[in-house]
């Protein structure tokens, strides 16, 4: 049998990155993010949801209107709750639906909401990936293009970090001081330890 895990962490804390060092190691990593982008893409049933909703311009030529539904979202708490309601169940269930098609050890889902989408309830554990506020601000700031304010803003809509770190069964720290790739190695050979223990029992 496969451990299911999480992978999560707020805005910038590099968990994408974390994640492909766990797929260096041969761990498969379901992206919860591509995912949904694909599956509001693709899934018909999902699609309809979203244009009674939203209206036929949440889709152009059959695409995805990303532009048009993020400025819908963006300052509309209303809104964005509804739009996750609609979109972290059909994605939930496509993670589960691959996890089961793995043959390793133990697969990860690399996804931000895990217990705000109460995701956490199809895993075996949650790795969490913490960096400072500080770090993280200038990482977004770096990668996005994005101003000081801009970082606070996105980062106000998300679950607080303590409180999310307490609810990991592992947590990596990503501050740039302590080396990940050797924390990594040790959650690693922890899981498949508790799989062989696990398929022995």
């Amino acid at each position: 049998m496969i451990l299911k895990v999480g992978i999560t962490g707020g805005i910038g804390s590099g968990k994408s990155t974390v994640a492909k060092v766990f797929e260096v190691l041969g761990i498969p990593v379901y992206y919860a993010d591509d995912a949904a982008k694909r599956l509001m893409n693709e899934d018909e049933a999902l699609k309809d949801q979203l244009i009674n909703q939203f209206g036929n311009e949440t889709y152009l030529h059959g695409k995805l209107n990303r532009k048009f539904l993020s400025e819908l979202v963006f300052n509309n708490e209303e809104k964005l709750e509804l739009l996750n309601a609609i979109v972290h169940p059909a994605t939930i269930q496509d993670a589960e639906r691959w996890m089961l098609q793995q043959d390793t050890p133990y697969a990860l889902k690399e996804a931000a909401l895990i217990f705000e989408s109460g995701a956490q309830q199809q895993l075996d554990y949650v790795i969490g990936v913490f960096a400072p506020v500080v770090v993280r601000i200038q990482r977004v700031m770096k990668r996005d293009g994005v101003n000081y304010e801009e970082v606070k803003s996105r980062m106000e809509k998300q679950m607080d970090e303590s409180i999310k770190m307490r609810l990991c069964d592992y947590v990596i720290n990503n501050d740039e001081q302590e080396l990940v790739i050797p924390q990594v190695i040790k959650i690693h050979e922890a899981l498949i330890a508790t799989n062989a223990q696990m398929n022995t029992n």
